[in-house]
């Protein structure tokens, strides 16, 4: 079954002249991982935005074109079926922090989707052993450092069980150790939870180690969406729209290109580490 359906969608902010996204169609399987990666102001914000139904709800401009998200329009949802459906972490958790304590801030949601005070316990409990913010409970959300700010995000949005969650560069304000931190919990996701997950990223190495596929946009537009096994197969086409690809990836693309092979050269780091050493002991 399809979790995301956009169908010709245009959206233009007021006072602008060109719209952010131009004429957009994508299908998203349930439960896949993927990842969206462009230049600065491709449209990517405004995708994940209008999938969440931020656009056009809480923006004024030009709206054309249907996203729905289980076969319904995400226009026709009440606010509660939408965040029971779909979650979004941002980039700046500060900016989505309500509550003054970490239990607090978790249990908001939960409380606003309608559950009991026991369904609420035992959520917190899971969830805080999930993401591993046991010993955050207490702690005002505005005190903790930039990566448990953003694992209790995640949290927070993880613990009402949507069946879509976003995450739009949940790692762009965050130290090197924060990052894998955020990676790693990104892995448990993918791994432990029954959900989609889009994650927009510019850090392509780590997000082609967890996406099942990739959406490339650029200038409004999907310009390519494929398997992320197969997706750095034109290394010409990727590089001219702005996106700096891995060296790994480079690396075994000019190896191959070398001994004048034509499959599609592996991207995980461990598929590139086997290959080169089976390539110095003489296997082809």
């Amino acid at each position: 079954m399809n979790a995301i359906e956009i169908k010709d969608l245009i959206w233009r902010y007021e006072g602008r002249e060109t719209p952010a996204l131009k004429g957009i169609n994508l299908e998203i399987e349930e439960n896949q991982f993927i990842g969206v990666i462009g230049p600065n102001e491709a449209g990517k914000t405004s995708l994940v935005a209008a999938i969440k139904g931020i656009i056009p709800e809480n923006y004024n401009g030009i709206y054309k074109g249907d996203v729905k998200l289980f076969g319904k329009l995400n226009r026709d949802s009440s606010p509660r079926e939408l965040a029971r459906t779909v979650g979004m972490v941002f980039a700046d958790p500060d900016a989505q922090f309500t509550s003054m304590s970490v239990e607090e801030e978790i249990s908001f949601g939960l409380e606003n989707i309608g559950c009991d005070v026991e369904e609420i316990g035992k959520r917190l409990e899971w969830v805080c052993k999930l993401t591993n913010i046991e010993g955050l409970f207490e702690k005002p959300p505005y005190d903790l450092s930039g990566g448990q700010k953003q694992r209790v995000a995640i949290a927070s949005i993880i613990a009402m069980k949507p069946k879509i969650i976003i995450l739009d560069e949940p790692t762009s304000m965050l130290d090197p150790i924060s990052k894998d931190m955020v990676f790693d919990l990104l892995r448990i996701m993918k791994e432990q939870l029954n959900l989609t997950v889009i994650v927009v990223e510019h850090n392509v190495e780590k997000l082609v180690e967890l996406a099942d596929k990739l959406i490339l946009v650029h200038d409004g537009q999907i310009e390519k969406y494929g398997a992320t096994e197969t997706f750095f197969d034109d290394l010409d086409f990727i590089s001219e729209k702005s996106i700096r690809v891995p060296g790994a990836i480079k690396f075994m693309h000019m190896v191959n290109a070398s001994r004048n092979k034509g499959e599609h050269s592996p991207i995980q780091l461990e598929e590139i580490e086997k290959t080169v050493k089976g390539y110095l002991k003489g296997d082809e």
